[in-house]
């Protein structure tokens, strides 16, 4: 049995990763916070694509509830650990700088930043006794553009791409990539409030992504094909930020 995990893999870019991955053979993980009716209906997409998976509930910002739901799957799966790693659970709370609470600054880089070191720490440990892996981060254009009113949300994504940088030097002698996909706007919740009519006049291709091609580059990247690429930032975002 092939394993990959996906957090925040109930909805949008998370939900295409999932299904793609069952595609392609994988047992799927898929990590939800709080909807379980969304995280079914990407288990039963998975399914359909002649896979299976399983739900696993917990906050990745919360190092306790990672360890008891996700430890604790691990240490019982021993003979199957994860192979394929997507960090992409991420919330986003938009405001300027000078208007922004202590909360809102804290929640958006706990749930990236806290949420990257606290799956992968358990989940690499098992591909450096295996000898192999592929972690994929789904960062973001304002993790390396920046972008007014997003300074929490910029500065998480930046941080998971330093750590992406990081990581694959410490472990790329075990045959364990690290990499990160950096989509621009793509069509999901997190940008269903923006004009698309008034935006993609911004970029080259003149239209907002859809999910599906989010996945593919991110899997693509959880391949053997890319096992010569680590520490890499792949933009997904139609031209506008290169």
């Amino acid at each position: 049995m092939k394993v990959a995990l996906v957090t925040g893999g109930s909805r949008g870019i998370g939900r295409a990763i999932c299904v793609k991955l069952a595609e392609l053979g994988y047992f799927v993980l898929i990590n939800y916070q709080s909807n379980k009716a969304a995280a079914e209906e990407t288990l039963a997409e998975v399914k359909s694509k002649g896979s299976d998976g399983e739900l696993m509930m917990f906050d990745v910002a919360d190092e306790a509830q990672v360890q008891s739901v996700l430890g604790t799957w691990l240490e019982n799966h021993k003979e199957n650990p994860v192979e394929i790693l997507v960090n992409n659970a991420g919330i986003k709370n938009d405001t300027l700088l000078m208007w922004m609470s202590t909360k809102q600054w804290k929640d958006v880089l706990n749930t990236s930043m806290d949420g990257f070191f606290n799956v992968t720490k358990l989940v690499v440990q098992g591909m450096l006794v295996k000898k192999y892996g592929r972690i994929v981060n789904v960062v973001s254009l304002s993790g390396l553009k920046g972008m007014p009113g997003q300074a929490n949300y910029s500065a998480a994504k930046a941080g998971v791409i330093g750590a992406t940088k990081a990581l694959a030097q410490e472990v790329g002698r075990r045959n364990i990539t690290v990499n990160a996909v950096a989509p621009g706007f793509i069509r999901t919740d997190m940008t269903k409030d923006i004009d698309e009519k008034s935006f993609k006049q911004l970029i080259p291709v003149a239209r907002f992504g859809n999910p599906e091609e989010v996945a593919e580059a991110v899997c693509f990247l959880a391949s053997e094909k890319a096992s010569y690429i680590t520490g890499v930032v792949l933009n997904v975002n139609g031209g506008l930020y290169t």
